[in-house]
């Protein structure tokens, strides 16, 4: 078997979890694969080097910032490779330009445009393991490009599509995504198989366990992800294209952010242009809006209310103050004490009353919805943060997910 492993930061953060790494690819070696590793920097080396560039300039160069903070992977796959030597595995490191995994020139946020794969499976065929930095890659002109924060996912899901490997094992710190999150309901259970779609409205509403792009490159090429941790042996979570097995779960699993806030401006004129104005002068200065409801007009006046990431909330809110000026509406309001709470299963498309039965456990525990937003198979509500961990416990329970079986592997 031909299997791409990619390790992250906390698995490589010392020499001692590096050999432990060496230990675990060696032992996939012994079984006749072929393994290629993507390894991610040791933990919090990126932040450092990103501070050391900030203490010199507070907008450092983008090209410049690239060639600094992709040194962080290539120590950590040249660490790994002379262990691996050592033990007497044969292994090479190559960089994202001896790979030639091509990219945009967008800096610090690079997407990938195709990889070449001859130089990894010549050394394939040598019988070696290959080390590859992850995270990383270069432009048509020969610069070093990286990919953006959780980028080493996406490198390895990209070599595994290019190379067409039967697996891409993704190594954290988690032994596998859950119902919720472990630390907020004590009851989350591992979830055996999920699907890509499921996967990535879980990523995008607050689960960290995979990086966004990483899950749309696996759907895009079709390419099964398994989730393990780097520090046991347990089966851990497949990812993987839908089967009919899960639409018999109503609902997979309950995700919960805190790190958003709401906007909203009242009395706008009711006229054609509106939103357009209100939604342009965001999109103009980057800020990304995620939930939005529009009121019922009133006297040919309404009240637009939407969400942001908290990082950008007071940016967004100095810009709507602008646009509410020129809108003639009567105020803008920032509320920051939100959180938004969502349910995500494929079982929705098959299953009635799914949304009422949300807002009825949430109604049993006081807990007022103060903005929804659905898709084919997810609902989200935004509700008041101090009862955010609360509403996470009480749907939880109330869908079932308490139980152990949770959904078998098949």
């Amino acid at each position: 078997m031909l299997i791409v492993q990619k390790y992250g930061g906390t698995s490589v953060a010392n020499t001692e979890r590096i050999s432990n790494v060496a230990k675990r690819v060696a032992s996939y070696r012994d079984k006749g694969n072929d393994v290629i590793v993507v390894v991610s920097a040791m933990a919090g080396e990126t932040d450092r080097l990103l501070n050391l560039a900030y203490s010199i300039n507070k907008l450092p160069d983008e090209r410049e910032v690239d060639v600094l903070i992709s040194t962080g992977e290539q120590v950590t796959s040249a660490l790994l490779a002379i262990t691996l030597k050592t033990m007497g595995y044969d292994a090479i490191s190559l960089l994202g330009f001896q790979v030639k995994i091509i990219t945009d020139s967008s800096y610090t946020k690079a997407r990938i445009s195709r990889i070449e794969s001859e130089n990894i499976f010549a050394e394939l065929k040598k019988g070696k393991v290959v080390v590859v930095p992850g995270f990383q890659g270069i432009d048509e002109q020969g610069n070093i490009t990286t990919l953006g924060r959780g980028g080493s996912d996406t490198s390895a899901v990209a070599l595994a599509a290019a190379l067409k490997a039967d697996m891409c094992e993704i190594y954290t710190d988690v032994d596998g995504v859950y119902t919720t999150d472990p630390n907020i309901c004590e009851k989350a259970r591992k979830i055996e198989r999920i699907s890509y779609e499921e996967m990535l409205e879980m990523a995008s509403l607050g689960a960290k366990v995979l990086q966004i792009r990483s899950v749309e490159f696996a759907m895009r090429y079709n390419v099964p992800i398994h989730v393990k941790s780097s520090f046991t042996y347990g089966d851990g979570t497949i990812v993987c294209k839908e089967d009919s097995s899960m639409e018999q779960m109503k609902i997979t699993g309950i995700t919960y952010n805190k790190n958003e806030a709401k906007i909203t401006i009242n009395r706008v004129p009711d006229r054609p242009g509106t939103a357009s104005q209100v939604f342009s002068a965001l999109s103009d200065e980057n800020i990304v809006v995620d939930i939005i409801v529009q009121n019922v007009s009133k006297d040919n006046y309404t009240d637009i209310t939407f969400t942001v990431a908290k990082a950008d909330a007071r940016k967004a809110y100095s810009i709507m103050e602008e646009v509410a000026k020129k809108l003639g509406a009567e105020k803008v309001i920032l509320d920051e004490n939100i959180a938004k709470v969502s349910i995500v299963g494929l079982g929705m498309r098959s299953h009635a009353g799914v949304a009422s039965k949300m807002f009825s456990i949430l109604a049993k525990e006081g807990i007022n919805i103060e903005a929804i937003t659905t898709s084919e198979i997810k609902i989200s509500c935004v509700i008041e943060a101090k009862y955010g961990e609360l509403a996470v416990r009480a749907l939880h329970s109330g869908f079932g997910l308490d139980a152990e079986e949770v959904r078998e592997e098949k």
